[in-house]
């Protein structure tokens, strides 16, 4: 074929309007929490139209797998939904700083067909379920939280939790232990728990799959995860004894009692919080930051943290996350400025 002078300004036109996030840019790889994915996904897509010349790579692998992967150093940043341990710290070969992004809700969502109302569930009937004391719909605990509601008779209750080690999970069982004794004893809290009960499934995703395809399942997710599947939400009895659901208001209900006693490091559990508005089982979640990174990467990050607890958190909402108490957000930058590029 004859290449024509036309032809070849064709080509150079075309080459001349290719958008700026083509021409190479730096790579910044981060790992973990399944959680905040919807949100941080939208945030690293959104970001590259501000700085085209950073592309942030995020894979949702479980808060487990990015704390394992960050004290590696196989990654930029981790993200974890439970804060880390002591003992996690100090495996750390450079101090690791937590970032909380925005506020969440780890809610129960069930598949029971044909059911006309939300379901409550109280503390005892979510530990008794989970510990598989329950096993039917019908159980005579549902049935007194849920007066007039019919229930399906002979419909078991299948149990579905996390398989791989994760901050939703940690969330979970941190309000199971601080609502039962015997929980704590039998169980306990963590990113990863041996389950009394039920089947696994890797991520917010798989857990959500299991509910999805399984009559009879229930489950614990992310909100965002049970709403983007039209999955019901139960409303969940708090500390003032009333049945709440989780919305943007009650999630941030249930930081306002740690505002004035916030840690410096922002290690904090805020489930089975005070107040007759809050929704129980809350809590922030990170992204994980070596607080000395390299001369070109570090400057990078900083600027999208930078972004992300001042613009991004309007991206929060929609994507039912809360975002950070305002009251807050000037403690985060200061927590920013201490990340040192060398």
């Amino acid at each position: 074929m004859k290449v024509t002078s036309r032809f070849l300004g064709l080509v150079a036109a075309s080459l001349m309007v290719l958008p700026a996030w083509a021409a190479d840019s730096m790579l910044i790889n981060g790992a973990g929490a399944t959680f905040p994915y919807p949100l941080y996904s939208k945030w690293f897509s959104e970001y590259r139209k501000v700085d085209p010349s950073v592309e942030i790579n995020y894979q949702s692998i479980g808060s487990g797998g990015g704390i394992r992967q960050l004290l590696d150093k196989t990654i930029d940043f981790g993200a974890s939904d439970a804060p880390m341990t002591d003992d996690q710290l100090a495996k750390a070969t450079v101090p690791v700083l937590h970032i909380p992004t925005v506020l969440g809700a780890v809610v129960l969502t069930y598949n029971i067909p044909d059911l006309q109302k939300a379901l409550n569930l109280t503390p005892e009937i979510i530990t008794e379920i989970f510990l598989g004391r329950i096993t039917t719909w019908s159980d005579a605990k549902i049935a007194a939280a849920n007066p007039g509601v019919t229930l399906p008779k002979d419909m078991v209750v299948m149990v579905a939790h996390r398989s791989d080690g994760s901050g939703t999970s940690a969330i979970f069982t941190d309000y199971l232990a601080k609502v039962s004794p015997d929980w704590k004893t039998k169980v306990g809290a963590g990113t990863s728990v041996k389950w009394p009960t039920g089947l696994g499934g890797k991520g917010n995703e798989g857990v959500t799959g299991l509910i999805k395809q399984t009559p009879g399942a229930i489950g614990y997710v992310e909100l965002i995860y049970a709403k983007s599947n039209n999955l019901p939400v139960a409303a969940i009895k708090n500390r003032a004894g009333q049945f709440v659901t989780p919305t943007l208001e009650s999630v941030t209900s249930a930081a306002a009692g740690v505002m004035k006693s916030m840690p410096a490091d922002f290690r904090v559990s805020i489930t089975d919080a005070e107040g007759k508005a809050t929704y129980p089982i809350s809590g922030f979640t990170y992204l994980l930051v070596y607080q000395k990174m390299d001369a070109q990467k570090g400057p990078k990050l900083i600027r999208f943290l930078n972004w992300a607890i001042k613009d991004g958190q309007k991206m929060a909402e929609p994507l039912s996350y809360a975002p950070l108490p305002k009251a807050l957000i000037a403690k985060v930058e200061a927590k920013i400025k201490e990340i040192k590029a060398e």
